[in-house]
């Protein structure tokens, strides 16, 4: 009778692996996620780059908690920067400066975290606008893009939080603003105010409490959203661009172990040195020239980091008044009176909600306006897609207004400009600009699309000169490989349609209103060349090219 023997592995290695893996089973897992396909595209990275900044925020933030105290009881500087030694401050702001000038290597793990922390927001928002203008969004996917959507408000959030900490006087009229904002909420606002600052603006508990959300609130929640993120991307498999072999029904690319294990592992090391670099050499937040905060004095010339700083441009855009009307309005309420202050309140959260209440529905308002319910894993050229695309760049020139006019007075400033003028400017821009950019951008794509049809019909300029038996002229165009020509017809856009009647054979009024937003969008369609097309056009050619004779380059 045969005994079976137990697999001994004869490196040390193998026996630590083996023995976790017969306490855990984790081969298992291990095994299926390490032959997990990836497509392969440089676009694919810039989600990568938000994973490593986050990693390295971790890293050098968990360095910084060792030094840095949080509290807001008052001390006198007694440190090595000489011109605010004997002045009176927090010390959460002394602190700071310690890690700044008396903590080895202080300053810098605090300018690695800083850019580390730009970098994060800017790698996922890039990455949200490559998965918008490419239609990644789309069935399976909506829960992952509303994930990303959450990560991208939790980084803003973890951002703000962290650059409030050093209770200087920079961030403390961010905190200013903050409050006047809440403030301005109808009713509640000077209650939420109150809970949060534990008294009257600036009180003595926020800096703690920011703090406890910075350190383990809104990382914790990061970390959860990016495992689900992680996970569904695996559970859905990886989007991929169109080409020869690629299909909804496939993945083409490179298995996780042992390509993209190498290549992942590597380009982590790429973004810290990034980074590192960047601190080491790039001056940022010099909280030392700023001073402790202080309720009396405002500073100028300084904005927010910029992903906070388009709230703050949109704040400065309202007007207070137009004309004779105000928009403070004084409400009488069976309780009292209450003061609605609108030019507060509607830059503050108007543009906030909108963007981000059109970013989440996205995927249903697409799918509702083109009845497109099929599952999408291979992604579109956002030229193929001119009404997201427009859309996309429309949202893109409504954000950026804000932004720029976060810096109205440096822009002033620095080319010798009215500031009213440079407010005027952005206020016009911010109004059109959308609209301009959604009509440039749509007749930008029609005229792509109509480019590549030709271009699959009639092939590539080549340069050369054709002469026919009657004298005339024409330019001979190379026929594309078939690779190219895969990729400018392997598509399919949404077409218009009209109103359907439901079940009962009447047509809603939701189904009208559907119509008109299908027309709007869909109406003006470019269609991708069909077989018939294209055979006809080779067939055309062929008969075409054997009456010409070439006259060279």
């Amino acid at each position: 009778m045969s005994q079976t023997t137990e697999y001994t592995p004869k490196t040390d290695v193998g026996r630590i692996a083996n023995f976790v893996n017969q306490r855990t089973g984790a081969a298992a897992a291990v095994k299926e996620f390490g032959r997990k396909i990836f497509p392969d595209h440089w676009s694919f990275m810039f989600g990568e780059v938000a994973l490593y900044s986050f990693i390295i925020l971790l890293l050098s933030g968990t360095f910084l908690t060792f030094f840095f105290d949080p509290s807001m009881a008052e001390t006198h500087y007694d440190g090595s920067y000489v011109p605010l030694r004997g002045i009176e401050m927090s010390v959460a702001y002394s602190s700071s400066l310690d890690i700044s000038f008396d903590v080895r290597g202080g300053l810098f793990m605090r300018q690695v975290h800083h850019w580390a922390a730009l970098l994060f927001v800017a790698g996922m928002s890039v990455h949200m606008l490559r998965v918008f203008f490419t239609g990644a969004f789309r069935r399976p996917r909506e829960l992952n893009w509303v994930v990303g959507g959450v990560l991208l408000i939790l980084g803003m959030a973890a951002g703000f939080t962290g650059y409030s900490l050093p209770d200087d006087l920079l961030s403390g009229n961010g905190l200013r603003i903050i409050d006047g904002v809440i403030k301005a909420i109808p009713v509640v606002g000077t209650y939420i105010s109150f809970f949060l600052f534990g008294g009257e603006f600036p009180g003595t508990a926020i800096i703690g409490r920011l703090y406890v959300l910075h350190i383990l609130l809104v990382p914790a929640i990061i970390l959860l959203m990016v495992v689900l993120h992680l996970m569904m991307v695996v559970i859905h498999k990886h989007t991929q661009y169109p080409g020869p072999g690629r299909t909804e029904d496939n993945v083409v690319g490179f298995p996780v172990g042992p390509v993209y294990a190498a290549k992942a592992g590597g380009f982590f090391f790429v973004v810290f040195g990034a980074i590192a670099a960047i601190a080491a050499l790039f001056q940022i937040n010099p909280i030392w020239n700023y001073g402790p905060y202080d309720p009396s004095p405002v500073s100028a010339g300084t904005q927010p980091d910029w992903y906070i700083g388009w709230v703050d441009g949109a704040l400065r855009l309202m007007p207070g008044v137009l004309g004779d009307f105000s928009f403070e309005r004084n409400v009488a309420f069976p309780w009292g009176h209450n003061t609605f202050v609108f030019n507060v309140l509607l830059p503050a959260l108007g543009p906030a909600l909108f963007l981000l209440g059109l970013l989440f529905a996205w995927p249903w308002i697409e799918r509702w306006i083109t009845k497109d319910n099929r599952e999408h894993h291979i992604l579109d050229r956002p030229r193929n897609a001119p009404f997201r695309t427009a859309v996309g760049a429309a949202g893109v020139v409504f954000y950026c207004t804000m932004w720029a006019a976060a810096s109205s007075d440096l822009i002033a400033t620095h080319f010798h400009v009215s500031l009213n003028d440079v407010t005027y400017w952005l206020r016009t821009i911010f109004i059109i600009g959308p609209f301009i950019a959604f009509w440039i951008t749509r007749r930008l794509c029609l005229s792509l699309q109509r480019k590549d049809r030709e271009t699959v019909l009639h092939g590539r300029e080549a340069g050369v000169i054709m002469m026919s038996p009657e004298g005339g002229y024409s330019e001979k165009h190379e026929q594309l490989n078939e690779y190219k020509r895969w990729r400018l017809v392997s598509f399919d856009t949404p077409q218009y349609i009209p109103a359907q009647p439901d079940e009962d054979g009447k047509i809603t009024k939701k189904e009208k209103r559907r119509a008109k937003w299908s027309k709007f969008f869909l109406e003006d369609r470019v269609a991708p060349v069909t077989p018939a097309e294209l055979a006809a056009a080779h067939d055309h050619h062929e008969v075409e090219g054997g009456d010409h004779k070439s006259l060279g380059h």
